[in-house]
């Protein structure tokens, strides 16, 4: 029979057949893939004609489409429903890709005839455009080591071979250890536990086939548990459990492997002319150095600290008041800071919960969207790789601009947090090409499924990527979308979520659930007031992971990874109550590859940006000003990565930001 992963796709937009699909398929595909990938790279690194832009770089940038078909999907079914067959085809995938992009990108005779229309560049009559992708090949192959030669060339193939497969083993570790813990808790173990979180744990428990009750380590199941359980003991359990991850000891432990990571990273940036990684990784950044990613990261520490320590002091001091001694500890904060939350803004997150119906939020930031950028939304009846999953057609006068897709509800073999990809990214070189984007969340499934405001905000973030992707406008896909600089990419996302924030937007789309009345004016208002509320706690459990992430990075390799983490928040002084929001061992954005390695900032060096353009659109016509929306289009949305950061931003601004913006919209401004 015909393998449905190389066969044409005969089906709606070009979307992945994934009816057809079964796990046997996607071995032989990507094996025939590669093979005819190979095929493809003999031929133009040995074109015996001279290089030009059409058989040396458009020809690289069509390589590779049945790459593209095999893995895509696979990816996204592995990401998303995990089972042994799909881990041990990562396991098995990743050292060849890995081998294969080493093939690429440090091949001699291709790195020459790229040089060559280098240095003829001036004389070749290219568009802007071919300029920054001659200007980012180029760029790429040195930084992969086309350069290098004999043994150094050789150890920097093996290295990045060996951090493939560590990476994945990363990853399939801290999946597993999340999904086989879980907390059991009988009827009398509910006290102070919201209705939501009581059928979110039933769910939880009918999922795992178990009677009564189960937490998880799903966090938007584990968070609110923090939050009202009454249960010291079982807030206790569950949170040492969830920091735990990766930590357990066995076959999952991942401190090995984070400790031989850094090792590894090390050795290849000295093989490539640095000192450390982090010089290594943020030549290619907006920040450039980890001296001005320190500097960021240290002019929000600080305030955010005194703000943490004012805070912890108060409700140590409610937690005195229960008749509870000793210190707050990580599994008291959230529990008393929800308690002081109901207190000081008079607000329960629990009577917010049933006006946040997760289809309202979809249909919110849909018509966000519209309202900015003139896109519609049309539900499609299609196949997907899960049930749970939903598509629709993205259009703009008529006229087709992308296929979205989201996957929102937690569930086992699902890898945690939140995410977008591309199952296939815009680009005109091979045509029209439209994207196929996927929004994926860890919402608690319930009928219907109700979100909390983090929640929402979540949403609002990972569709900020989606709009990125969807109305990418360039040439060449690997400046489409989100092909930008790692602390550019959180720009959309982040700004993106301010919207949420628009009175006027949630007085149309936070209707009860039972009864469709708006939310009352009056708990809109304490929940706008409070949007700032515990960012203290917020900020110091994130700054703490990325100035921990930068230190690794830009230090010598410690001989005990977790002695050295300690070390590093010492420094700092992090409150003791307080925790890095992902140590070590279950630092995916880190260690399950190299994306955030020395970039786990760019959340930060981005919101420094997103304060500051949402400011452009309070200062113009309001949040939804038609000048402002055409003008982050263009220079932003659509541009992807055909410019560097720093001109696009000021194309859309006028200027670069400093961080007063962040703090301000932090509610840190203030802090003595």
């Amino acid at each position: 029979m015909t393998n449905p992963l190389s066969a044409p796709w005969d089906t709606p937009f070009g979307l992945p057949p994934f009816a057809q699909i079964s796990d046997d398929d996607f071995e032989p595909a990507f094996a025939q893939a590669l093979t005819n990938a190979r095929t493809e790279l003999q031929a133009i690194a040995t074109n015996p004609d001279a290089p030009t832009f059409a058989n040396t770089i458009d020809a690289l940038a069509l390589m590779g489409e049945g790459m593209e078909k095999a893995l895509s999907p696979f990816y996204l079914m592995a990401g998303v429903d995990a089972n042994p067959k799909r881990e041990a085809l990562m396991r098995d995938f990743s050292p060849k890709l890995a081998a294969w992009g080493s093939e690429v990108m440090m091949n001699r005779d291709l790195f020459q005839r790229v040089e060559t229309l280098w240095e003829a560049r001036d004389s070749l009559d290219l568009t802007d455009e071919q300029q920054r992708v001659l200007f980012l090949q180029r760029r790429g192959f040195l930084r992969a080591g086309a350069q290098l030669e004999g043994a150094d060339y050789d150890r920097l193939k093996e290295i990045k071979n060996r951090l493939a497969v560590i990476g994945t083993a990363f990853t399939q570790n801290l999946l597993a250890d999340e999904r086989e813990w879980f907390m059991e808790i009988g009827a009398d173990d509910l006290g102070g536990l919201p209705d939501f979180v009581i059928s979110s744990a039933k769910a939880a428990a009918e999922e795992k086939g178990v009677e009564g009750y189960v937490i998880t380590l799903s966090r938007s199941l584990i968070v609110p548990f923090l939050q009202y359980s009454g249960r010291r003991d079982l807030r206790e359990k569950a949170y040492e459990a969830w920091t735990a991850r990766g930590a357990n000891g066995g076959e999952t432990d991942n401190r090995a492997i984070a400790l031989e990571t850094l090792q590894l990273r090390r050795e290849r940036a000295q093989l490539l002319g640095h000192d450390t990684f982090a010089d290594f990784k943020l030549v290619t950044e907006m920040a450039k150095t980890p001296e001005n990613v320190r500097d960021l990261l240290m002019q929000v520490w600080e305030p955010a600290k005194a703000q943490a320590e004012l805070d912890a002091e108060r409700l140590e001091a409610m937690m005195h008041e229960d008749g509870v001694n000793g210190r707050l500890e990580p599994w008291d904060w959230r529990y008393y800071s929800e308690k002081r939350r109901a207190v000081e803004h008079d607000l329960d997150e629990a009577a917010l919960k049933p006006y946040l119906q997760l289809d309202n939020m979809i249909d919110a930031a849909f018509d966000c969207a519209q309202r900015l950028f003139g896109l519609s939304f049309a539900p499609l009846d299609v196949p997907l790789h899960n049930p749970d999953a939903r598509a629709w057609e993205v259009t703009r006068d008529g006229a087709h601009i992308a296929v979205f897709i989201g996957d929102y509800f937690a569930r086992s073999g699902k890898r945690s947090g939140a995410w977008c990809s591309a199952l296939r990214s815009q680009q005109k070189l091979k045509g029209d090409i439209r994207p196929h984007v996927i929004n994926v969340c860890n919402f608690a499934k319930g009928d219907p499924a109700l979100l909390s405001y983090d929640d929402a905000r979540t949403l609002f973030h990972e569709f900020g990527h989606a709009l990125h992707q969807m109305l990418s406008d360039v040439t060449y896909e690997s400046i489409s979308g989100t092909s930008v600089p790692r602390d550019f990419v959180e720009l959309p996302s982040q700004l993106y979520e301010h919207w949420l924030e628009v009175p006027e937007v949630l007085q149309k789309h936070a209707t009860h659930h039972k009864t469709g009345e708006a939310m009352p004016d009056d708990m809109l208002e304490k929940m706008l007031n409070a949007a700032t509320y515990d960012q203290g706690f917020a900020t110091v459990e994130y700054v703490a992971s990325a100035l921990v992430d930068l230190e690794y990075h830009s230090g010598p390799v410690p001989d005990d990874i977790m002695a050295r983490q300690r070390e590093i928040l010492d420094g700092l002084g992090m409150p003791h109550a307080i925790r890095m929001r992902h140590a070590t061992p279950h630092f995916a954005h880190v260690f399950a590859g190299d994306g955030y390695s020395s970039a786990y900032y760019s959340y930060m060096w981005s919101e420094v940006m997103d304060a500051d353009a949402f400011e452009a659109f309070e200062e113009a016509g309001g949040a939804f000003d038609p000048e402002m929306a055409a003008r982050l289009e263009e220079h932003i949305l659509s541009a992807g990565g055909s410019k560097e950061a720093d001109v696009l931003y000021t194309a859309f601004r006028g200027k670069m930001p400093g961080v007063e913006a962040l703090l301000k919209g932090r509610g840190l401004d203030k802090v003595a």
